[in-house]
């Protein structure tokens, strides 16, 4: 039995990965998470290039439409999503299970998706429509898993009852019923001939069955814990398992050996995906990583681990080669991103690190900590050149000028600081909110700064005299996020009150309210200036254009 060797560690999510997918071109990988989004990487670079915020619970399974343009997702908020996958927008909720939704299948058209629940059902949805077009009962307990045979005809479903049933997709049927695990079974996988089809299961097996018979043909035996999901390889011949014993495992489809284990995650491996050329398998865990392995020979290409706490913030280098990642082990790293190599890691600070800011020449960088400091090190020597003391609580924002020279800070002692990066001074400090300040963001001009605060209000300071030129009163509870119109002449506040605000920057009128279902967390301008996209903590991410202002 040989061991493989991860290629590549893909890290960002801030809590447990629960699925992946890869595009059909094999170029990227979508991955979703209990911390309630999922997340499109670029396989080749390890970039995170895009995040779908919009799900109110963790986020269970992933699937891609056939032409890779859009993506499913099933969650814990009893909901399933269509993305966009370029746009990142959510063009679709399908609402109607009354539980958790635990996995999606699409029909092999693309124009519907089959969905699983913790409610003991299945449910067929129209994609384009979003229209409930049938409920399949007949489980005595969850569904865990749905597969679709290759003709896209019939449908297997794996349950904690202990069974999979095979299902008429037209009609609804329930035509046969394989009983045999002894416990739940969490996992299915159908052969490339549409057969036969492999089950795994708590009871830490994998189980091969004939789909026209019924028949139990194999039992594969070697996990020593449950086996959390199954995946075939592009030839049919073997197929990989994971499982929470940390490992994932190749096993050869008719002997049933144990080909080769996959020993890397520190935790339970909780989905797998192969790439379109058959040649590497994507794994994801509870260790809050993805990895990459090379199927044939176990290759160690790269992996991004060291930090020994949650990574918190990450910003990468102008010219794209290195990352510098945060962390609440109170350290940065720099990583090379061709090599994968951990570079240097910055000691300093006592706290956790909460933000992360490069200068544009991308020579050095300035952290932001939970010890009430900032500090500015060398990124080529890794020497902390200084350490800027000031602030009475934590530090929650950086935001550095165009042309680098000066730093603003926010703050939980309720201000906002200035800080000459030449000098290394403390040039001001602007006084004025009574409650803590959550966002910063500079005009175009460089000249004045916006601040959103927990006293539910934005304030709008001279850069150069600390003036607080203008308060913007209106809000009724926090006020979360801010953003500016290209043109400098508007601004956007998000608040816990459940509203946008847009404000005139220059006169301090506010000229329009927006008002949802729930506290708003994030706003943001398109380039146009005219959309504006914002989330909700009920998971909603709204679009709207202003209209005639």
């Amino acid at each position: 039995m040989e061991t493989g060797e991860d290629e590549r560690t893909f890290n960002g999510h801030s809590d447990s990965v629960t699925a992946v997918a890869l595009t059909p071109d094999g170029k990227w990988v979508i991955s979703a998470s209990n911390d309630n989004t999922l997340k499109l990487w670029n396989l080749e670079t390890g970039e995170d290039e895009r995040t779908f915020n919009g799900h109110s619970d963790s986020v269970t399974a992933v699937a891609l439409t056939p032409d890779g343009k859009r993506v499913i997702s099933a969650s814990d908020d009893r909901t399933l999503k269509l993305w966009n996958l370029e746009t990142g927008e959510d063009e679709r909720t399908f609402n109607g299970h009354s539980d958790s939704v635990t996995a999606v299948a699409l029909t092999p058209d693309g124009k519907r998706v089959i969905s699983a629940s913790l409610d003991n059902t299945l449910k067929l949805w129209n994609l384009e429509t979003g229209q409930h077009e049938r409920t399949f009962n007949g489980h005595s307990n969850s569904v865990r898993a749905v597969a679709l045979t290759p003709n896209g005809k019939r449908v297997i479903s794996a349950s904690n009852d202990r069974t999979l049933k095979l299902w008429n997709l037209e009609t609804g049927e329930d035509e046969r019923t394989f009983n045999g695990h002894s416990d739940w079974v969490r996992a299915v996988a159908l052969t490339l001939d549409g057969k036969r089809v492999i089950s795994a299961s708590n009871d830490n097996t994998l189980k091969l069955w004939n789909l026209e018979t019924g028949q139990h043909e194999r039992t594969f035996n070697g996990h020593s814990d449950r086996v959390t999901a199954v995946a075939l390889t592009l030839d049919g011949k073997q197929v990989i398992s994971a499982s929470n014993d940390n490992t994932l495992k190749l096993w050869n489809l008719e002997t049933g050996e144990d080909e080769r284990t996959f020993n890397g995650h520190s935790r339970v491996v909780t989905a797998v995906a192969l790439t379109p050329d058959g040649k590497r398998v994507i794994s994801a865990s509870n260790d809050r990583t993805l990895k990459l392995w090379n199927l044939e020979t176990g290759e160690d290409e790269r992996t991004f681990n060291g930090h020994s706490d949650s990574v918190t913030a990450v910003a990468l280098t102008p010219d794209g080669k290195r990352v510098i990642s945060a962390s609440d082990d109170r350290t940065l790293k720099l990583w090379n991103l061709e090599t994968g190599e951990d570079e240097r890691t910055f000691n300093g600070h006592s706290d956790s690190v909460t933000a992360v800011a490069l200068t544009p020449d991308g020579k050095r960088v300035i952290s932001a900590s939970d010890d009430r400091t900032l500090k500015l090190w060398n990124l080529e020597t890794g020497e902390d050149e200084r350490t800027f003391n000031g602030h009475s609580d934590s530090v929650t924002a950086v935001a550095l000028t165009p042309d680098g020279k000066r730093v603003i800070s926010a703050s939980l002692d309720n201000t906002l600081k200035l800080w000459n990066l030449k000098t290394r001074q403390h040039e001001r400090t602007f006084n004025g909110h009574s409650d803590w300040v959550r966002a910063v963001a500079l005009t175009p001009d460089d000249k004045r700064v916006i601040s959103a605060s927990d006293d539910r209000t934005l304030k709008l300071w001279n850069l150069e005299t600390g003036e607080d030129e203008r308060t913007f009163n209106g809000h009724s509870d926090s006020v979360t996020a801010v953003a500016l119109t290209p043109d400098g002449k508007r601004v956007i506040s998000a608040s816990l009150d459940n509203t946008l605000k847009l404000w005139n920057l220059e006169t301090g009128e506010e000229i329009a309210t927006f008002t949802g279902e729930a506290p708003f967390s994030c706003c943001a301008v398109a380039p146009d200036g005219v959309a504006i996209v914002a989330g909700d903590s009920s998971g909603r991410v709204h679009f709207l254009r202003l209209e005639n202002v």
